[in-house]
């Protein structure tokens, strides 16, 4: 396939069968499975948009659905299921790379960074777009302990006005890992978005971020 090009399959699951959608055939050596926040699938633009950016990175790329979403289910569902077809999506895709990157929008990536804690994924890396520290209706931010188990590198993409995951409890957590990184997008919100004042685009945003996804792999996973 030519950059831009895509291939959907299904993989079962303890919970049903959901679609991988494989972007183009990269040719280096770290690959990125891509998943999805609590409410839009793999067919939302914002994840088509990064998938695209890594793609034409020359790195093979897929994204998922969890099973409540392939479901056609709007409530997520818990995390036990949640880890379960994670599980299974990123062992299907594993032996295409030599280096695996679990990456995700919000929920999608909280669940990757709970799966390589608890030893469930050979992933080289955690990548986390728009970490969802506090949810939302609530003060206190999530627990964030099983990170510290975490044995691989972590990359955490932040908006600077992003509620869920806000600035200062985000450079204290990122602070007491021991292999992490905190990189922000200047008024981006929880998707990255900035604000039309600033004169920035989400696509501005998503290529700022994509450019930091692309150089961690090339300085942290493609050369561990």
């Amino acid at each position: 396939m030519a950059p831009g090009d895509t291939d959907t399959r299904s993989v079962a699951t303890p919970h049903g069968d959901v679609p991988i959608r494989s972007w183009a055939d990269g040719s280096r050596p770290v690959g990125w499975l891509i998943a999805h926040g609590a409410g839009a699938g793999h067919d939302h633009p914002w994840i088509r948009s990064l998938c695209e950016r890594l793609s034409a990175c020359g790195y093979p790329t897929w994204s998922f659905e969890y099973a409540y979403m392939a479901a056609g289910r709007r409530a997520p569902d818990r995390l036990p299921k949640l880890l379960d077809v994670h599980e299974v999506v990123a062992a299907s895709v594993r032996p295409e790379v030599d280096a695996l990157v679990l990456a995700g929008k919000s929920m999608g990536g909280r669940v990757g960074g709970h799966l390589v804690a608890d030893g469930r994924s050979d992933a080289s890396g955690l990548a986390y777009l728009g970490y969802p520290l506090v949810p939302i209706g609530k003060d206190e931010p999530r627990d964030t302990s099983h990170l510290r188990l975490v044995g691989v590198p972590q990359l955490f993409v932040s908006g600077t006005r992003d509620r869920m995951g806000p600035l200062e409890l985000m450079e204290s957590v990122v602070r007491e890992l021991p292999d992490a990184r905190l990189v922000t997008i200047d008024d981006g919100d929880h998707s990255l978005k900035p604000r039309v004042a600033t004169g920035r685009t989400l696509d501005d945003a998503l290529d700022e971020a994509v450019a930091s996804l692309d150089s961690w792999a090339d300085e942290v996973i493609a050369r561990s």
